[in-house]
C-alpha cells in the first residue's frame, strides 16, 4: 500500500484529498504546515508527498527544497490557487514532479500519483538494479570455454548487437549477461531480467509491455512492462524458449521497430533497449516443432555465446571451489576453511549434473558440515551419498 505525506494549511482540503485517496486504497498521513511536513517527512517514509505551495512557517517551495536535501527520490506534486500557477511551473523546475490546480480535479489527481508512484517504482528498481550489476560475480576458471567466453564478452560488449546466450541449466548464462551489460555503453542505465519460463503464458504480455487499467479483468491500474523499465539500458530475457508464439511476434517487432504497445492501448511507445536472451532449449529443433518462430531465433542470435556444462570444463573446479569457500565464509563470518588433496579430487571428478549452481550448494553444505579442513571422506559422506 502506498504511503502519501498531504500537507496543506487548509483543513478542509486536506480532509477531502484523504478521504478520496484512503478510498482508493491510499495510506495518508497529514501536516498542517510546511514545518510539520518536513518533520513527518524526515521521520517516515513516503512515497509520495502532496504539498500545497502557500503555507505558514514553511511554504511549498521551502519544503520542497529541504525534501530534496533529506530524499530526492520521493515525488512531490505542489498543490496551487490560480494565482499561484507561476510559482508552481518554478517548483516543477526546481525538482516537484507536477502540480495540480485548487480545487483539484480528482481525474487529473488520480492520473498525476499514479504517474508518480510509477516513476518512484523504476527509481527503486532501478537502484537495486545498479547495485547488483555493481556487485557482479567474477567469471571463475581458466577453461578454454570460459577464455572464449570472456573474449567474446570484450569484442561485443561495447556494441548494441543483440546476444543468445545457450547452455544448460546452471551453467551461469545470467552472468554471461551481467557482464556483458557491465561492460557496455548502457552500464549506467538498468538491467532488467525476466525469467520467460516462471511466467504463466496468459500474463507474459503484459508484464514485458505494460498494460492500461481495465485490460482485462485483473487490470485494476496502469503497469509500465519490463521492455519500458528497460529504456536507455538492458534487457535479459531468461528462457526465451518458452516464449509463447503471440509474445515471440510483440517482442519481434520490438526488436525489429524499436517499439511496443502496453496490452489495452493502441498507442506505440519507444524504447532504446538492448536484449540478450538465453534458453536451455535447442531453439532450431523448437523452430522445426512450429513452437519457435525462425525469424526471432535469427534477430535474437546475432551473437550466439554458449556456456559449457561444467562437466566439460572440470580444470576449473578447483578454482570454483576455492571462490565459493571464500564468498560462502565471508557471509556466514567464519574463517575460509581448508580442502585436501582427496576432497579436491573427489569433486573434480564429480558427475555436475547441475553444473555451477550445484557446486555452491555443494561448497556450502561442506562448509557447515565439515570441520576446519575439509576431506575426502566428507565430500564422500556429505555429497557422494547423497546422489
Amino acid at each position: 500500500m502506498a504511503s502519501i505525506l498531504i500537507i496543506d494549511d487548509e483543513k478542509a482540503i486536506r480532509k477531502t484529498l484523504s478521504e478520496i485517496l484512503s478510498y482508493e486504497g491510499y495510506k495518508i498521513d497529514e501536516a498542517a504546515d510546511g514545518e510539520e511536513g518536513i518533520k513527518k517527512f524526515s521521520n517516515a517514509a513516503y512515497d509520495v508527498v502532496l504539498c500545497d505551495i502557500k503555507m505558514p512557517k514553511l511554504d511549498g517551495i521551502e519544503f520542497l527544497e529541504k525534501a530534496r536535501e533529506i530524499n530526492a527520490d520521493v515525488p512531490v506534486i505542489v498543490i496551487s490557487g490560480h494565482g499561484n500557477i507561476d510559482t508552481a511551473v518554478e517548483a516543477v523546475k526546481k525538482g516537484a514532479f507536477d502540480y495540480i490546480s485548487k480545487p483539484p480535479d480528482l481525474n487529473r489527481l488520480l492520473i498525476t500519483l499514479r504517474n508518480a508512484l510509477d516513476k518512484q517504482t523504476l527509481v527503486t528498481e532501478t537502484k537495486v538494479l545498479k547495485r547488483k550489476v555493481a556487485k557482479v560475480q567474477e567469471m571463475v576458471g581458466n577453461s578454454i570455454g570460459i577464455k572464449k567466453i570472456k573474449d567474446t564478452i570484450e569484442k561485443v560488449a561495447p556494441t548494441d548487437a543483440r546476444v543468445l546466450i545457450t547452455g544448460d541449466n546452471g551453467v551461469g548464462k545470467e552472468l554471461v549477461a551481467r557482464w556483458i551489460h557491465e561492460k557496455s555503453n548502457r552500464n549506467t542505465g538498468p538491467m532488467v531480467e525476466v525469467n520467460c519460463a516462471a511466467i504463466p503464458g496468459e500474463l507474459i504480455e503484459s508484464e514485458l509491455f505494460g498494460h492500461e487499467k481495465g485490460s482485462f479483468t485483473s487490470a485494476i491500474k496502469q503497469r509500465i512492462g519490463k521492455f519500458e523499465q528497460a529504456n536507455g539500458g538492458t534487457i535479459f530475457l531468461d528462457e526465451i524458449g518458452d516464449m509463447s508464439l503471440n509474445a515471440q511476434a510483440k517482442v519481434l517487432r520490438a526488436l525489429q521497430e524499436g517499439k511496443i504497445t502496453r496490452v489495452g492501448a493502441d498507442k506505440d511507445i519507444n524504447v532504446d533497449v538492448r536484449v540478450i536472451a538465453a534458453t536451455n532449449k535447442d531453439l532450431l529443433k523448437e523452430v522445426d516443432e512450429k513452437t519457435f518462430r525462425l525469424d526471432l531465433y535469427h534477430r535474437l542470435g546475432v551473437i550466439i555465446v554458449h556456456v559449457p556444462s561444467l562437466n566439460e570444463r572440470r580444470e576449473d573446479v578447483p578454482a570454483l571451489v576455492d571462490f565459493y569457500i571464500e564468498k560462502i565464509a565471508d557471509e556466514y563470518g567464519q574463517p575460509k576453511k581448508t580442502v585436501d588433496k582427496n576432497a579436491m579430487e573427489l569433486l573434480t571428478n564429480n558427475n555436475w549434473t547441475g553444473n555451477i549452481r550445484e557446486l555452491r550448494n555443494v561448497v556450502e553444505r561442506l562448509i557447515i558440515l565439515s570441520g576446519k579442513n575439509i576431506t575426502g571422506d566428507d565430500v564422500t559422506n556429505y555429497v557422494l551419498s547423497k546422489k
